[in-house]
C-alpha cells in the first residue's frame, strides 16, 4: 500500500503539490483580491513578499510567495553577533569549511547518540559531520545528523539565510511551526524548509525516547523533482503526494512593534555563524499568504519504485525523490536517494548493488529496518548511523552480502520490507569534521576490512596466462 501506517497520526491539514502555486487564509477574506500590495491590505494586516530567487529569474525558476501578517518580520531591534554555539560540533564560523578533512577512505560510523539527558533541542542538537563549497557565495552544501531530547524553547525561531534545509528524521517525531503553518514529520517522512523561512521545531512525543535524524542544507539552488524522460508522465515520486501547510497563525502582539507582552528570540544562521534578535512580538502571525515558494513534507511510502524486469541492476539513480542540479547538465550539486521496499526480478542478475567508484559522493543513512548490500562488518550498517563513500573510493557490498547474493536461488523476492535507506549524493568531494573523524566516537575504524577483506577469489583463468 503506497501509504505509510504511521504510529503517530497526521494532525494537521495540508495543501497537496509540488511547485504548485498555494492560497490559505487562516480567516476569511484575508486574502487581498485582484493585486498583491493594496494600499490598505485586508483586517489591517501588512503585505510581505518574501523570494526564493532573484526578481529576474525565468517565470518557471520565480519562487516567491506573499505573507499577509499582523506585523512584518523586519520589526525587530539589530541582530546581536556572531552568538557563541550552543553546541561545539554544531561547526560554525567562517573556517568551519575550510577545516574539513578529505579523506579517500570508507568511512561508516555506528547510530549516533540520542542527546535526550543532555536536554538539547534541535538546533543545539546539531552536529556538522561533512560538507564541502561556501555558503557566503551559495556554493556546496552541509550534512548534519541531529539529537533533540527536547523541544525548542515556546518564543524561539530559526532560519537559515545559508540554504534550504532537508531533514530526514530517523527517531521520533517532529512538530514543525513555519511562518506559513504547521507540518508533523514522522520517521519515513521527510521536510524541506526554504532559506529565509522562520521555524521552530517541538517534539510531539515530549516523554518519548528523543528525537535522531539527518539534515542537509543546501546552498546552492534548490531542490526539484527529477526529470522523467523515457519513464514517462509518472512513476518516482509523484507531485501530488508533497504536502504544504494551511495557514495559521499567533496573535501575541501589542500595539505596535515593540510593546508586546512577551519576548521573542528569533536566530538566523546567516554565513555560518549564527545572530539573534530579541522581539516583543511572535514571528509565527501569517494570517494568510499565496504563493510557491513554502516548506512541505512527503512520505517516503509513496515513492513508486522503478526498476529492471529483464536484467542488470539499474543505477542508483532511479531511486531520486529530490533533486538540486548544478550547472553541468545531468549533474546535482545534491540528490536524495530512498531505497524502499521493493521486487527484484532480473534474469541472471547480481541483484543487490554493484561494486563500484563513482565521480560523486555517496553519504547514506538508514531510518529502519536493514539494508540488503550491507549485512556484515563490525557492528553493520545500522538504523541511526551513516556511511560515506566519497568521490572514487570503491565500494559495494560486504564479502557476506556478496557470496549470498552470488549463490541465491534468482525467483522474484521482495527486499527491504520494513527498511528503508537513503543517501545524499553529491558532484562535490565531501570533507569530514573532526567531530565526524574522532570526537563522536563512532566511526568503525575497521569498516574496510571487515567488509570487503574476506572477499574471496573466484578466478578460474588459465595460471599464469596474459592478454596479449
Amino acid at each position: 500500500m503506497p501509504v505509510t501506517n504511521f504510529p503517530f497520526k497526521e494532525k494537521y491539514q495540508y495543501q497537496n503539490g509540488f511547485d504548485s502555486y498555494f492560497e490559505t487564509e487562516a480567516v476569511p477574506d484575508a486574502l487581498p483580491q485582484g493585486h498583491n500590495s493594496p494600499q490598505k491590505p485586508p483586517l489591517g494586516l501588512y503585505a510581505e513578499k518574501l523570494s526564493g530567487t532573484a526578481f529576474t529569474a525565468p517565470r518557471a525558476q520565480n519562487k516567491q510567495s506573499w505573507l499577509y501578517r499582523i506585523l512584518p518580520a523586519c520589526a525587530h531591534p539589530p541582530f546581536e553577533g556572531p552568538a557563541p554555539s550552543p553546541n561545539a560540533s554544531l561547526g560554525l564560523g567562517a573556517a568551519a569549511f575550510g577545516a574539513l578533512r578529505y579523506v579517500p577512505d570508507q568511512l561508516r560510523w555506528d547510530p549516533f547518540d540520542l542527546d535526550v539527558e543532555r536536554g538539547r533541542d534541535f538546533v543545539e542538537g546539531l552536529h556538522l559531520i561533512a560538507g564541502g563549497g561556501d555558503p557566503a557565495v551559495k556554493s556546496g552544501l552541509a550534512v548534519y545528523v541531529y539529537a533533540a531530547g527536547r523541544s525548542m524553547g515556546g518564543r524561539e525561531a530559526f532560519y537559515s539565510a545559508d540554504g534550504e534545509m532537508l531533514i530526514v528524521p530517523q527517531t521520533g517525531v517532529l512538530d514543525v511551526r513555519t511562518e506559513m503553518g504547521w507540518l508533523l514529520v514522522r520517521p519515513m517522512e521527510i521536510c524541506v524548509i526554504p532559506r529565509g523561512v522562520r521555524f521552530w521545531v517541538g517534539l510531539a512525543e515530549e516523554d518519548g525516547p528523543g528525537a535522531r535524524g539527518y539534515v542537509m542544507e543546501l546552498f546552492q539552488g534548490r531542490f526539484v523533482l527529477p526529470e522523467l524522460g523515457p519513464i514517462g508522465s509518472n512513476g518516482l515520486a509523484n507531485a501530488r503526494d508533497f504536502q504544504a501547510p494551511v495557514a495559521s497563525f499567533d496573535e501575541d502582539c501589542g500595539s505596535t512593534a515593540g510593546d508586546g507582552p512577551n519576548e521573542y528570540v528569533v536566530t538566523g544562521k546567516f554565513n555560518n555563524s549564527l545572530f539573534r534578535t530579541v522581539q516583543r512580538h511572535t514571528p509565527f502571525d501569517v494570517v494568510a499568504w499565496h504563493g510557491n515558494y513554502y516548506p512541505y513534507k512527503y512520505d517516503l511510502g509513496r515513492f513508486n519504485t522503478i526498476g529492471s524486469i529483464s536484467f542488470d541492476h539499474p543505477d542508483p539513480s532511479i531511486f531520486t525523490v529530490l533533486s538540486a542540479p548544478s550547472e553541468t547538465p545531468g549533474t546535482s550539486v545534491a540528490d536524495f536517494v530512498i531505497f524502499p521496499p521493493r521486487w527484484l526480478v532480473g534474469e541472471d542478475t547480481f541483484r543487490p548493488p554493484w561494486y563500484h567508484r563513482n565521480t560523486m559522493s555517496e553519504f547514506m543513512g538508514l531510518i529502519q529496518g536493514g539494508y540488503d548490500a550491507k549485512k556484515g562488518g563490525n557492528g553493520g550498517f545500522v538504523p541511526g548511523g551513516a556511511s560515506l563513500h566519497n568521490v572514487m573510493s570503491g565500494h559495494g557490498p560486504d564479502a557476506e552480502s556478496y557470496e549470498g547474493a552470488r549463490n541465491a536461488e534468482l525467483k522474484p523476492a521482495k527486499v527491504g520490507e520494513g527498511s528503508c535507506a537513503f543517501m545524499f549524493e553529491s558532484c562535490l568531494m565531501l570533507g569530514v569534521t573532526d567531530w565526524g573523524l574522532k570526537t563522536c566516537q563512532k566511526v568503525q575504524e575497521a569498516y574496510n576490512e571487515h567488509s570487503w577483506g574476506g572477499v574471496k577469489v573466484h578466478w578460474k583463468g588459465a595460471g599464469g596466462a596474459q592478454g596479449v
